[in-house]
């Protein structure tokens, strides 16, 4: 009989093994911390931010500068050939600043300088010195030989305009006149492709004469014909594209 009653009370018994209650579980191992790469972390955050901050305080702090709107040769000044644009500050470039435009325009350009490009003190010289190529030729002309609105810089073309027996060397000559006559002739082109390098305004003609003083850069070649013409008097100077 109680062989019978041991047996019932084991029988309702599963054989899986009985697992522990939940809060008998054993504790996890703590994590390891590394506090050098969280500084770490930190410090990388704190420099991007500090970077961001001074990029855009850097963009904010833009002058304004020279930049040139077309062609300026070697030994020329550049007139009002010359616009303003923004950039940023730098201290390591010699940029021309807007406000010191009059005193760049007493200076002489080193080098041929294309349009678009933003200048710098050392594309300047204020020395005498003219390019390989070039000359100097001074003018002495009356009202009617040279335009109203001429100023420095502007590209011109001079002809010769002498009224001693014009009549009879453009009656024998009709067919060389302008461009394709010699330099000699009355009429004729002395010099294609000339700047004005100095010249003075209307106020500071001088009022006896009328004449106005006026220098041309040229090419070597040209400058005797030039010369000989402006000594008598007989040359006229003409605006032409490229101002």
């Amino acid at each position: 009989m109680k062989i019978q009653e041991r047996t019932g009370v084991g029988a309702g018994r599963s054989g899986a093994p009985v697992q522990p209650p939940v809060g008998d579980r054993l504790p996890a191992p703590p994590r390891e911390r590394k506090p050098a790469l969280a500084a770490l972390a930190v410090l990388l955050i704190l420099v991007g931010a500090l970077g961001a901050t001074m990029l855009v305080l850097r963009a904010g702090d833009r002058i304004e500068v020279v930049k040139v709107t077309e062609e300026v040769q070697a030994g020329e000044s550049v007139g009002k050939r010359v616009t303003s644009v923004m950039v940023a500050a730098d201290d390591g470039i010699n940029y021309i600043r807007w406000e010191q435009l009059d005193a760049l325009k007493d200076l002489k350009a080193k080098s041929t300088i294309y349009p678009g490009t933003v200048v710098i003190g050392e594309m300047f010289t204020d020395s005498d010195s003219l390019p390989d190529g070039k000359a100097l030729v001074g003018l002495a002309l009356k009202e009617g030989q040279y335009p109203a609105d001429l100023k420095n810089g502007d590209a011109v073309s001079a002809y010769h305009v002498g009224s001693t027996g014009s009549a009879s060397g453009n009656s024998g000559n009709s067919g060389n006149s302008g461009a394709g006559a010699d330099k000699g002739d009355s009429g004729g082109l002395i010099v294609a492709d000339a700047r004005v390098d100095k010249m003075k305004t209307n106020s500071d003609a001088t009022v006896s004469t009328g004449t106005l003083a006026l220098t041309l850069l040229v090419d070597e070649g040209d400058a005797a014909a030039l010369a000989q013409a402006a000594a008598a008097g007989e040359v006229a100077v003409v605006r032409v594209p490229g101002n």
